[in-house]
């Protein structure tokens, strides 16, 4: 899974939960960012690597229709990612908080009794150029 991955000016593991992130593979993408996240846990990007996973298991919740644990981990995810500067290991976190606010807002205009995501309005993610 990582080896098409590999070559893209950043670990292999990063690149993927992308690729996973933006093909609904919300579970996957929380699982292949771990590795990372295991080895940094208390270092630099401990707490960057752990709001990508809580994002992605955000979605892994919506998707189960557990709206008020997506909640959750939305916030969670926010917490860990505010953190950083703007734009860290090329992603825009000011996008990324953006696409938060606007996921936790969904739930909570429809006091957590409709499910906002489909198959059409799923989020993405792309990292800047280098």
């Amino acid at each position: 899974m990582l080896d098409p991955h590999r070559g893209q000016g950043v670990d292999p593991h990063y690149a993927g939960y992308f690729h996973c992130f933006n093909h609904q593979l919300f579970y996957e993408a929380h699982d292949v960012l771990e590795n990372l996240w295991l080895a940094d846990k208390h270092g630099a990007n401990g707490a960057f690597y752990k709001g990508l996973i809580q994002l992605a298991g955000a979605f892994v919740h919506l998707q189960k229709n557990r709206l008020r644990p997506a909640a959750a981990l939305f916030k969670l995810a926010g917490a860990n990612l505010e953190k950083y500067p703007r734009l860290h290991d090329r992603l825009n976190l000011e996008r990324v908080e953006v696409l938060i606010k606007h996921w936790l807002g969904e739930l909570e205009t429809n006091n957590f009794e409709r499910n906002p995501l489909t198959a059409k309005n799923a989020p993405r993610l792309a990292l800047e150029a280098a």
